[in-house]
């Protein structure tokens, strides 16, 4: 089916089960400990053996020698592959660096061995007897030393989010020269973890020349593609399985050494193996969010009106590798005739920079939203009447290009009005309550709408059941319910009528889970299925398909009426279709908005600070499931705490390494940090975005989030923090004076 003109009545549009607060119908499954990730995939292979990776002990230099004959000796050990035993193995076109193979070392805890065992307490035993000798190199480590090296570098994050190296549109220094307001403030943010609950996994099995990988990937067919390409094997010869993801955040989109060490290892033992990546590993072996640099400079009439806006970023990666896109969001957010967007990329020797939820914006908007704040204070005007003066509803630089919705003016009136926002005081550090120093923020959040091609394959049963198949993956986000509720609503069927299968590349692809677009592009692709069904059974029933109903388990046209299974015949019935979209995303600037409001209190004597309550008004298209859209835009903003007061990778600069690399040194956000949260979705169908009339929501919710507690913190001690995580140490000594 080809989407290329904008959606009109279609069966969605009944909203008996699509727009519903449904259940999640794999909550029993979640609560019970029976879903199946990948390393408890007991049954799926006989005599699974245990498979350990070795990370490297430098960041940059050569594997010289490895010494295996201690590892090889010890009890219950099967096989040890290590990386001088083959040449590199071809990079999977979405790596950067090398997964293992030869004696080359890009990064600090690149695979460089996996020892196989009869138990993990065995494998892990015998990885520490194996001696490796380095001759080391300097590396780079430091961005702020390498930033002024740094070349201009353009980017697409694949997910929206993207600018080319240096982009002009006016003359933005002769307007920010002479604007009548000026700021020029310079933000950091640090590098940050997945810190996903489920860590990388897989389990390895090979079939004469055949593999099945049972993993943990948000993207089953570029897995299926790059584990081919990366072990020299056909295509057609690889399976990937991943029916439950324990939480993904952008780190499994692409192939990592989990699912490649379990293969080569494997083979090498000749008998399935099982392998999960340790929490270090994690941290420094796959990917992370780059650490950024940003200068924001903007110019305004003393009306507010921005004449002048730019945002520079820098940030670091490997060789070949690609800059943070935090620049993207600010071309299009808001208006202002001069203008000027460049991102800078320097080449550091550390573990991989990659997508992490809401690539770009989460951190451009860091830092965007709070130079918003400071010109809003300069100009003596209030941070939300501020932004709505230099909205825009067409893309600042292509002012051809409109909007197909954008509600960003409601978003913060209605969380305005909501929040109690007029209760503010204006000027910081003004409100106490005790020893508490309380202020609100608040900041727009912006994540562009992205469609991909996604199908699925539609079976029905002579009960009148339904079954979908489809690659799509369910990351903790509820794909296996908005899909059933797109299949129920598109068939006439209650829910307990539709079967879900996902996560299996023998299925047809679909968009996978990453960049927003998963939800609403993969339930379109089972609404293209689901409409191809609708015809065969109309057919085989003897209707006119364009009058058939389908309600209540039956198929009504006219004055006649029969049951949907009747149309299954003793072979059942079974299509397959996809969506694909034409060029609508190039006529019309496709973006989700919210607005985020946050209430804080700084201890006046510690600094510390607590989020007492938040507040995301969001307007994303039609809300598929209103429960599990509110879980993930929860999610989000509790990720938005932790990346406002907690989250940083710490590098160490000498030896090129994350040195928090587990979970009681990388912190996050738990319950406690965690006030009451609330989420208002705007009343909005998108009929420019898909038959669904949808949009994403789960990176919407992170989106501008930091930025509205840092907001918040600045209007309650009168402390203006740039540098993110803004923990204590940063503003204890600039506290306002304790009476």
């Amino acid at each position: 089916m080809k989407f290329d003109a904008p959606a009109t009545n279609n069966p969605i549009d009944q909203l008996k089960v699509i727009g519903q607060p449904v259940d999640r119908i794999d909550g029993p499954l979640k609560t019970t400990g029976t879903a199946p990730y990948a390393y408890e995939r007991h049954d799926v292979a006989p005599n699974q053996a245990y498979g350990y990776v070795l990370g490297s002990g430098i960041a940059k230099g050569r594997v010289t020698a490895m010494d295996t004959a201690a590892a090889k000796a010890a009890p219950g050990v099967v096989a040890i592959v290590t990386t001088l035993d083959m040449p590199r193995l071809e990079k999977g076109q979405m790596n950067t660096a090398s997964l293992f193979g030869g004696p080359d070392i890009q990064h600090y805890h690149q695979a460089i061995a996996v020892v196989v065992a009869e138990s993990f307490e065995q494998a892990r035993d015998a990885t520490a007897m194996i001696r490796v000798s380095y001759a080391r190199e300097p590396g780079r480590f430091d961005l702020a030393a390498e930033a002024p090296h740094a070349a201009l570098v353009g980017a697409d994050s694949g997910e929206g989010s993207g600018a080319p190296p240096e982009e002009r549109v006016g003359d933005f220094e002769g307007a920010f020269a002479q604007a009548a307001v000026k700021l020029d403030t310079t933000y950091t943010t640090p590098d940050e973890s997945h810190a996903m609950m489920e860590p990388h996994a897989s389990i390895a099995a090979w079939e004469g020349e055949k593999l099945t990988v049972w993993t943990s990937s948000q993207m089953i067919a570029w897995g299926k593609r790059e584990l081919a390409k990366t072990l020299g094997i056909p295509p057609e010869n690889v399976r990937l399985d991943s029916p439950y993801v324990g939480g993904g955040f952008g780190g499994k989109l692409f192939l990592r050494a989990d699912a490649v060490l379990a293969a080569l290892g494997a083979r090498a033992a000749r008998r399935p193996v099982k392998l999960t990546l340790t929490r270090p590993l994690v941290a420094n072996n796959t990917t992370h969010r780059p650490a950024t640099i940003q200068r924001i400079r903007i110019g305004a009439e003393r009306d507010g009106r921005i004449t002048a806006i730019a945002h520079e970023s820098t940030s670091g990666d490997l060789p070949e590798g690609q800059p943070e896109t935090a620049v993207s969001q600010t071309k299009l957010l808001y208006a202002g005739a001069n203008r000027l967007t460049a991102m800078h990329l320097a080449v550091l020797d550390l573990p991989e920079g990659n997508a992490m939820r809401a690539p770009g914006e989460a951190s451009g908007l860091m830092a965007l939203e709070v130079a918003m704040d400071e010109m809003a204070e300069k100009l003596g005007m209030d941070p939300v009447e501020f932004r709505i003066v230099n909205d825009t509803q067409v893309d600042p630089e292509q002012p051809e290009r409109r909007f197909s919705q954008r509600q960003l003016i409601q978003c913060l009136r209605q969380g305005a009005e909501r929040f109690g926002w007029s209760r503010r005081n204006a000027t910081p550090g003004q409100r106490r309550e005790g020893s508490w120093l309380v202020g609100m923020g608040v900041a727009a959040g912006f994540r562009n709408n992205l469609v991909m091609k996604s199908g699925a394959r539609v079976r029905l049963d002579g009960s009148g059941g339904v079954t979908v198949e489809t690659d799509m993956t369910d990351i903790g986000t509820g794909s296996y319910t908005i899909i059933a509720q797109t299949a129920a609503e598109m068939m006439g069927l209650p829910l307990e009528k539709v079967t879900v299968r996902l996560g299996d590349s023998s299925f047809p692809v679909s968009a996978g889970s990453g960049g927003q677009w998963g939800g609403n592009s993969s339930t379109a692709g089972v609404y293209a299925a689901c409409l191809k069904l609708r015809e065969a059974v109309a057919q085989r029933l003897g209707f006119n398909s364009a009058e058939a109903e389908f309600l209540d388990g039956q198929v009504r046209a006219g004055n006649r009426s029969a049951p949907l299974g009747q149309a299954a015949g003793a072979d059942g019935l079974m299509v397959e279709d996809q969506i694909e979209y034409g060029d609508l995303g190039k006529r019309y600037q496709q973006s989700t908005f919210a607005g985020h409001f946050v209430e804080v209190a700084v201890h006046a004597a510690t600094g510390e600070t607590r989020v007492r309550r938040m507040l995301a008004v969001c307007a994303a298209g039609r809300i598929l499931n209103p429960k599990s859209a509110r879980s993930q835009v929860i999610g989000a903003m509790t990720m938005g705490v932790g990346a406002a007061l907690m989250e940083e990778l710490a590098v160490d600069k000498r030896h090129g390494f994350f040195v928090n690399h587990d979970l009681a040194s990388y912190e996050v956000p738990v319950h406690a940090d965690i006030p009451h949260q609330e989420v208002i979705f705007l009343d909005e169908v998108d009929p420019i975005s898909s038959p669904m009339k949808a949009k994403g929501v789960g990176e919407l919710g992170l989106c501008g989030v930091s930025a509205a507690i840092a907001n918040a913190m600045y209007n309650a001690t009168g402390v203006r923090l740039r540098d993110y995580p803004m923990t204590l140490d940063k503003m204890i000594d600039r506290l306002p004076q304790v009476a």
